[in-house]
């Protein structure tokens, strides 16, 4: 039997397990890449390790997250993260230079290779026929120390595409369209595998969008075939002889399949507060809106802006719309300046913003009060936007325009002919703002800034644990909520203690205080949560940060993927109820105990639960390997690192 393309990556880099969905496998990493909001604790982490030099084939530190610099937080870990690269192996891309996902994509992808990245986003080097998974801080630094990363096998999903896309529709309708079928818990543990005839008919740019935010379907990643396409993206970029040919045996199988008629589609929109709240455009057409913004590492591209100026020559912009364009790299910006777009798209009326991740991630661009925006990104989450009354809607990028132009939301088939884009035979090619590691590491030294603060480490658990519930919450609790990002919090990021006290600010400004005078009593806490708790972004702070405040465990309906590992790198116990009923007798303000958790959690069995208030016992289900219940047990990887060779975590 044939295997598909996912599996043939993974069988070649497969070391350790058996490729069986659901039981763990490890597999041999060739490349990582953070960013400047996860990469500083995550080389504070590998520097703990005592290696001297990443054993990866390639590593990359980006900087396109935290380039607002209000203070000398951000600047000071900028440094920090250059000299860091240079003195451990590492390619470091300079604030300016793009987004790190839209620069891997053209300058260091490789088809057929495994990329791990400190950011949920990773998955858009799927558009190139890598397996690219988002992972914590915590598990990119093992990977540098030579660790393979250890995962639970996917089951994987094709998707075929069947037919072409009408006018006007695009990639970002596409995915909406899974988004609204699956929902952003349908794709949890899952790889999905894209296929059929209109796959060729996409282009990198456009299969790198759907990829992107195939991470708000819960999967493990997404993934197009290394084709002819491919091939010539490759070369047009300089790199083809990076490029081998990734495709599924004729004879493949998978584990589900989705059949999408591409001429079916229509322009699509994601609503407040979800990327799964999908509705076609036309259902919300009429709408005032107050701002437009283009970019994120969903739709940032030479295609994606190309198609913008195109719609906006000998147009303006709605005198009540603030618009604003974030290109995806110093490549793109350059490109679109040769050609007149650029030009075009100022012309018009629009606010030209950093090449960085800027807006998507809160720095910037706070909508007005109540205020609809138009996003061509990958996330709606409430208060992620900066205002936390905002109404934020994903769309396209012509669906931005079109909206743009008239001041309402637009389908925007409305405005006659589409604009036709051609790919280039050759982008613009200038590494100058990519720094390679330097020749001689031994002269190089590291500095740290006074808000760059050590690493806390988690403790052994104990043979019994008494606990507190700290907080109660519903379903789809994101990573946003946990540990906010924005102008205001972000610099915080290198400083744990800081940090700390922010979680669960959004949701409940008093928790941190709450949770420290708890720890301070002798106790721990334990959260209680709904479905897919902790969906969102790859930001391990959400993990390290509660344990700091002395959470010991998380009881809920279901997790996310990546903060469920994250949670099990930081020594917090993942417990799902056997019963979903039970999440209903637990109550904020509750006593908990755990009393045989060290002997069942060795044991794999059912964790035992008691509500000491209520007199009422439950069962919760450890659903982690052998290995992570022993991370669990000594307080997480870094407390249990000095038991064995990073390549055994």
């Amino acid at each position: 039997m044939g295997l598909n393309a996912a599996q043939k990556i993974i069988k070649a880099h497969l070391a350790g397990g058996a490729m069986t969905p659901g039981s763990e496998i490890a597999l041999k990493v060739d490349q990582t890449l953070t960013q400047d909001a996860t990469g500083t604790v995550a080389y504070l982490e590998f520097e703990s390790m005592g290696i001297s030099r990443v054993k990866t084939a390639l590593s990359v530190s980006y900087v396109d997250h935290n380039t607002l610099q209000t203070g000398f937080e951000n600047a000071d870990d900028h440094a920090f993260l250059q000299q860091f690269a240079a003195k451990y192996g590492i390619y470091f891309s300079r604030p300016g230079n793009g987004i790190c996902h839209q620069v891997h994509l053209e300058r260091f992808g490789v088809p057929g290779q495994v990329l791990l990245g400190s950011d949920s986003h990773t998955p858009t080097g799927g558009g190139l026929g890598m397996l690219a998974i988002g992972v914590g801080g915590l598990d990119i630094a093992l990977a540098m120390a030579g660790s393979p990363f250890n995962l639970s096998m996917p089951s994987i999903v094709k998707v075929e595409l069947k037919g072409r896309l009408r006018p006007w529709v695009s990639a970002k309708d596409i995915i909406l369209e899974l988004l609204r079928r699956l929902t952003v818990k349908g794709g949890v543990g899952k790889v999905f595998e894209y296929c059929g005839a209109g796959v060729a008919r996409l282009s990198i740019p456009e299969r790198a969008t759907i990829t992107n935010m195939g991470a708000e379907l819960g999967a493990t990643t997404s993934l197009f075939p290394s084709d002819e396409v491919t091939r010539k993206f490759l070369q047009a970029q300089g790199r083809g002889k990076a490029w081998k040919k990734v495709v599924a045996d004729v004879d493949a199988r998978y584990d589900e399949e989705v059949v999408i008629d591409l001429a079916s589609l229509e322009p699509m929109v994601a609503r407040p507060h979800m990327p799964d709240n999908v509705v076609p455009v036309k259902s919300v057409a009429g709408k005032k809106v107050n701002q437009v913004l283009i970019g994120s590492c969903t739709n940032s591209s030479y295609k994606d802006l190309m198609t913008v100026a195109g719609m906006l020559r000998n147009r303006k912009i709605h005198p009540e719309v603030s618009f604003g364009i974030a290109p995806g790299s110093r490549q793109v910006l350059e490109m679109i300046s040769k050609t007149g777009a650029l030009t075009a798209i100022v012309k018009a009326g629009a606010r030209i913003l950093e090449v960085a991740c800027g807006p998507c991630i809160g720095m910037g661009q706070a909508p007005c009060t109540g205020g609809v925006s138009l996003r061509t990104f990958n996330r709606n989450f409430e208060g992620r936007s900066g205002t936390p009354s905002g109404q934020v809607y994903l769309v396209s990028p012509e669906v931005a325009t079109a909206s743009a132009i008239k001041g309402v939301i637009t389908d925007p088939r409305a405005l006659g002919r589409p604009v036709a884009v051609k790919m280039p035979a050759r982008y613009v090619l200038d590494d100058s703002m990519i720094i390679p590691p330097a020749k001689d590491p031994r002269k190089v030294t590291v500095v740290k800034g006074p808000n760059i603060a050590s690493l806390p480490v988690g403790e052994p658990l104990g043979a019994a644990l008494q606990a507190e519930v700290l907080i109660r919450l519903g379903d789809n609790v994101t990573t946003d909520q946990i540990s906010p990002a924005g102008a205001k919090v972000l610099p915080l990021r290198s400083n744990v203690p800081k940090l700390a006290e922010f979680v669960f600010s959004p949701v409940d400004p008093g928790f941190a205080k709450r949770a420290a005078a708890v720890k301070e009593k002798g106790m721990r806490g334990v959260i209680v949560g709904g479905k897919n708790y902790g969906q969102g972004s790859s930001r391990e702070h959400a993990a390290l940060c509660p344990m700091y405040l002395g959470v010991r465990a998380v009881l809920a309906v279901s997790f996310a993927r990546i903060h469920k590992a994250n949670l099990v790198n930081f020594g917090i116990l993942p417990l799902v109820f056997e019963q979903p009923a039970d999440y209903e007798k637990f109550e904020q303000g509750g006593a908990v105990t755990f009393p045989r958790i060290a002997a069942e959690l060795a044991a794999g069995d059912l964790v035992t639960v008691d509500i000491v208030d209520k007199r009422y016992s439950c069962k919760a289900r450890c659903e982690l390997s052998p290995r992570e219940r022993k991370i669990v047990a000594a307080g997480g990887i870094l407390a249990f690192a000095g038991k064995c060779h990073p390549r055994d975590l």
